[in-house]
C-alpha cells in the first residue's frame, strides 16, 4: 500500500475506534471520572446527532424539484479532482442545502471486516470484503450507513429515531448500532454500504452547478448503490439515461 494510502486508511481506522470509545462507558465501574466524562461524551454527541438528524430530515421531506434520493453524476471536465467521475447519492435537499454521499470511491484496504474487529465483532460473511467508502470532503470523521429499509435503529426512549428514510426502500442510520447489525447474520440489512464523509452544498450551489452541466441525474438503484463494482460506476451510471460516456466532452462541465 503507498504510505498515503497508508496513512488515510490508519486515519479511517482511527476515527472509528475514537467514534466507538464514546460507547465504552457501559462497560466502566458506576460512578468513576471515566464513566462520567463518557457519558457527558456520548450525551454531546446524541445530542448533535439529533440535530442534524432533524435537520437532514426536514431537507429530505423538501418539495418542489429538489434531488433527494436520485443520483448525480460527475460530467467530464468537472474541474475538481476530488469528484472526477463521482456517483453521489442525493440523501438531503432543500433551498438552503444539499447533503450526498459518493457511493463509487472506496477507501483503500478498509474494509467492514476491519471496522468490525475494532468493535470486538465477528463480521457475517456476507458483509466481510465490503469496502468503506470515502463518502465526500466534507466531516471526514463523521460516519454514515446507507441501507435498505428493512432495518431501522430503534432509539433509546425519549429520542429521536436514528434511521432517516430517503425515498423508496433507502434509508440512512449514522449509529453503532447499524454497525453492530451489519456484522449480525440476523438483524442486518438486506443491503448496506458505510461511509466516510458526505459531499455538501450551500444555498444555491448545486442548483447552479446544474445550470452549468456539472451533474447529470439518474435514477437510483441497489445495483448502483450497493454493488461493488466500483471502477465501472459511473459508467453504468450514465448508462441509465442512455449516456454514452465516449460521446461526452471533457469541456461538459465546470465546477
Amino acid at each position: 500500500m503507498e504510505p498515503s494510502k497508508r496513512d488515510e486508511h490508519a486515519r479511517c481506522l482511527g476515527v472509528v475506534e475514537h467514534d466507538l470509545s464514546l460507547c465504552r462507558f457501559w462497560h466502566c465501574p458506576p460512578g468513576s471520572k471515566s464513566t462520567v466524562a463518557q457519558r457527558q461524551d456520548l450525551q454531546v454527541a446524541d445530542l448533535n446527532f439529533a440535530v442534524y438528524r432533524v435537520h437532514l430530515e426536514t431537507m429530505s421531506k423538501a418539495e418542489g424539484g429538489f434531488l433527494v434520493g436520485k443520483i448525480l453524476v460527475a460530467m467530464p471536465g468537472i474541474g475538481d479532482p476530488r469528484f472526477e467521475r463521482a456517483v453521489i447519492f442525493m440523501c438531503a435537499h432543500d433551498a438552503d442545502h444539499a447533503l450526498g454521499l459518493t457511493i463509487n470511491q472506496p477507501l483503500e484496504g478498509l474494509t467492514m471486516s476491519e471496522v468490525h474487529k475494532k468493535m470486538g465483532l465477528h463480521t457475517h460473511a456476507d458483509s466481510r470484503q465490503n469496502r468503506v467508502l470515502l463518502g465526500g470532503p466534507v466531516h471526514r470523521d463523521n460516519g454514515f450507513v446507507l441501507h435498505t429499509d428493512d432495518y431501522v435503529s430503534i432509539p433509546p426512549p425519549g429520542t429521536e429515531p436514528a434511521t432517516l428514510q430517503i425515498g423508496s426502500g433507502i434509508a440512512l442510520t449514522a449509529t453503532r448500532d447499524v454497525l453492530e447489525a451489519m456484522a449480525s447474520p440476523t438483524s442486518r440489512p438486506r443491503k448496506a454500504v458505510m461511509a466516510l464523509g458526505y459531499a455538501g452544498w450551500g444555498a444555491g450551489q448545486l442548483e447552479q452547478e446544474l445550470r452549468d452541466n456539472v451533474w447529470l441525474i439518474c435514477a437510483a438503484d441497489e445495483a448502483l448503490l450497493f454493488g461493488d463494482d466500483h471502477e465501472h460506476k459511473w459508467q453504468q451510471a450514465l448508462a441509465k439515461p442512455g449516456v454514452n460516456p465516449d460521446q461526452l466532452s471533457g469541456a461538459s462541465g465546470r465546477a
